[in-house]
């Protein structure tokens, strides 16, 4: 396996998490879909929250400097996009120290390469439940930003 690649496609993820928060009016952060949940920035919040989950058990060293996102900030988009920012490079360097190390993420099983496809699965999941709460709420992305979170080749 060529790490390099590996670990670009989790920087491509991430970017496209951050590509999406930057096309939503900070407004419709608080939209929320038809059936209730997360709101938009909860959604965003939950993203960051679920990583800071897993680097303390994994790599608590990674965890300086990284804070939950409480409920009452998911309207800050600044700090969701720089705590999304900081927890993505935080996994990158958990994935990296992971693979140097025979492959194994404390705490998760089976190994690393599991764990980098559980982290797109889930975080992909909410990414598709911001789009539906955007759509049910009247605020819909635009389509450049729609297509925009497949173009891999170019986030």
């Amino acid at each position: 396996m060529d790490e390099k690649q590996f670990l670009g496609a989790w920087e491509i993820h991430s970017r496209i998490n951050l590509y999406l928060l930057d096309g939503i009016d900070a407004a419709h952060l608080n939209d929320h879909s038809a059936s209730k949940g997360r709101s938009v920035g909860e959604q965003f919040a939950h993203i960051h929250n679920v990583r800071l989950m897993w680097l303390k058990p994994a790599a608590p060293d990674l965890l300086k400097g990284l804070n939950k996102i409480e409920k009452e900030q998911a309207g800050d988009q600044k700090l969701l996009r720089k705590s999304l920012l900081d927890s993505g490079q935080a996994i990158g360097a958990l994935l990296t120290q992971s693979l140097a190390s025979g492959g194994k993420v404390k705490g998760f099983k089976p190994d690393a390469v599991a764990f980098f496809g559980y982290l797109i699965s889930h975080e992909s999941h909410h990414r598709g439940q911001i789009v539906l709460s955007l759509k049910q709420s009247g605020h819909a992305l635009d389509k450049k930003i729609q297509y925009g979170i497949w173009e891999w080749g170019v986030r």
